[in-house]
């Protein structure tokens, strides 16, 4: 049996929070804001996060064309600087084309082509001038055949030695050439229209076909023809469908044949070694 004082007691109501201890209610304070702050920072932060992944995610077939766009750049700027990569005949010598030199002028003067250290090239990367003047050279250097191309070639001011002849083979196109004034124009004055001569240089202007000055009609067989190959030299030329001494040999010349005569032969002496060979380790 209950007594009326726990009856009493019993029939009271229930503690209030705020009759609490100081400790309780101040945990209970101090979890409020924060559990406040974690419900309202919840959806904003996916939000956010959701409009940042909107602005970076890409915008369809407008970044795919953008896209396009640079890579196409980036491959025309790689083509355009292997089209325009140097031959090394344009850096032999240091330094750039002179403004008032013969070679910068006809650049100039001429549309599409562009100084390029010691040439002048057009848009193909062909060189039609070569400026190589007080460079110090006692022969063009093996590269000159590089700039077979040439309309004019300056060389004035280097101390160039031994004949300059057989140096211009395949110059065909070569129309003004500048040299120290002790040179002389490869070919004479057979092989140029004018020869001018100053204190400082030499200028060879106008190269002749040899092909239509010579007056020799048996100067190339009869199944060859003349062909010119740069100041004061020619060449003969084949037919078509001849070949071999004087262009007396008729039909293609056969790499079948050539390569067979040379496979039977070469294994006909590798036998023969082998058998000698043989032969004399059997006998010691």
């Amino acid at each position: 049996m209950k007594t009326s004082a726990e009856l009493r007691e019993q029939e009271k109501p229930p503690a209030s929070p705020r009759a609490t201890g100081p400790g309780r209610l101040g945990h209970a304070r101090g979890r409020g804001p924060v559990a406040l702050r974690g419900g309202a920072a919840g959806p904003g932060r996916v939000r956010t996060g959701e409009l940042r992944e909107r602005k970076m995610a890409p915008h369809g077939p407008g970044s795919l064309t953008t896209l396009v766009r640079w890579a196409a750049a980036l491959l025309l700027a790689l083509g355009v600087e292997r089209a325009l990569a140097l031959p090394e005949i344009c850096t032999q010598c240091p330094g750039s084309v002179q403004n008032l030199s013969k070679v910068a002028l006809y650049c100039k003067t001429t549309r599409e082509l562009m100084l390029r250290a010691r040439c002048c090239l057009n848009q193909k990367g062909t060189i039609l001038g070569l400026d190589l003047q007080n460079c110090s050279l006692e022969d063009p250097g093996p590269n000159f055949h590089q700039a077979h191309t040439t309309v004019i070639i300056d060389l004035q001011a280097n101390p160039l030695k031994g004949d300059l002849a057989n140096t211009f083979h395949g110059f065909t196109q070569l129309q003004t050439l500048i040299l120290p004034q002790d040179v002389n124009c490869p070919g004479g004055i057979n092989a140029w229209n004018t020869i001018t001569s100053y204190i400082d240089n030499q200028i060879c202007q106008g190269q002749k076909n040899l092909c239509n000055n010579t007056g020799d009609p048996e100067m190339c067989p009869e199944n060859g023809s003349c062909v010119p190959d740069g100041p004061g030299l020619l060449q003969c030329v084949c037919a078509d469908g001849f070949h071999g001494y004087k262009c007396m040999r008729q039909g293609s010349f056969s790499l079948l044949m050539f390569f067979g005569i040379l496979g039977s032969t070469t294994l006909s002496i590798s036998i023969l070694l082998w058998g000698t060979q043989r032969r004399k380790a059997k006998t010691s």
